[in-house]
């Protein structure tokens, strides 16, 4: 999906202007860091490219490389010595949770930035663009969203992806059946062994999905996007760290980000022009 450069820029910019107030009870993240000499980090097990338990059980994807460049930047303008990184494994349904309670301080996963979470938490700048959207199997002939009537369709509940879904599908007049699955992976087992005709998520996830199964030209991923997804790294109301993390963002965008990207969607292609857009806009920011 293509958004002409005027919108995205206007999007973008609001975005980055909405600073959500300070709680009472938010705590001081970057003093909090300084005095403990750690930084908790929180990660996905199974949102591939993203974050997902990579080689030897740790940590990896575009997200998870984008947080590591963070904290390398704040650990330099902080000087607290060694900043160790401690890296917690979260879901859809804790990751919230995880940043009021102090078990994490930033959330590097696939998490799209919106209001309604913005109520509890708050977001870096944008660090991807993508969209929702369904994969099937090739002979199952499952193209629109039209041909997902009668249907199973897996998707990871707590998602946007499982309300866009089902808003799609109430406005085109289409009944499905929604199978809920708590991991990436498991959609894809899903629809491969037959327990669901499609796997509803981000359409770049499911892109990787298909093209690292043993059988990638088994499966088709639909064209048509279901919403407009910006990924953001979340953390608690607090603007100063929100500050120190979009400046480290704003420096990664100007240095590292085509390398960045190129590791994990080198496959696909260059950035599209927005993606382009969003991150040429960062980077101008200082």
């Amino acid at each position: 999906m293509r958004i002409a450069d005027g919108a995205c820029a206007a999007l973008l910019l609001t975005a980055g202007c909405a600073t959500a107030r300070l709680d009472a009870s938010s705590r001081n993240t970057l003093d909090g860091i300084k005095s403990a000499r750690v930084i908790k980090l929180g990660y996905r097990e199974s949102s591939i490219p993203f974050s997902f338990v990579g080689i030897e059980g740790k940590p990896g994807g575009y997200s998870v490389d984008l947080c590591n460049a963070v904290v390398e930047g704040l650990a330099s303008e902080l000087s607290p010595g060694e900043l160790r990184t401690e890296w917690v494994k979260v879901t859809p349904e804790t990751r919230i949770d995880a940043l009021l309670d102090g078990t994490i301080d930033l959330e590097c996963g696939s998490t799209t930035g919106t209001y309604s979470r913005q109520e509890r938490v708050d977001f870096s700048n944008f660090t991807f663009l993508d969209g929702a959207t369904f994969m099937s199997r090739v002979d199952a002939g499952i193209r629109r969203l039209e041909d997902l009537s009668g249907k199973r369709v897996a998707v990871i509940p707590g998602t946007t992806t499982e309300r866009v879904l089902k808003e799609a599908l109430t406005k085109a007049g289409v009944t499905s059946e929604i199978v809920s699955v708590k991991i990436n992976r498991e959609g894809l087992r899903a629809v491969s062994d037959g327990n669901a005709d499609a796997f509803a998520s981000d359409r770049t996830i499911l892109l990787h999905l298909a093209a690292t199964s043993s059988e990638p030209d088994r499966y088709a991923v639909a064209d048509r996007l279901l919403s407009f997804e910006p990924y953001a790294l979340m953390l608690r109301r607090d603007p100063a760290f929100r500050l120190a993390v979009n400046r480290q963002l704003s420096r990664i965008y100007r240095s590292s980000i085509i390398e960045i990207y190129g590791k994990w969607f080198g496959r696909f292609g260059p950035p599209n022009e927005t993606l382009r857009t969003m991150y040429a806009i960062y980077a101008a920011m200082e």
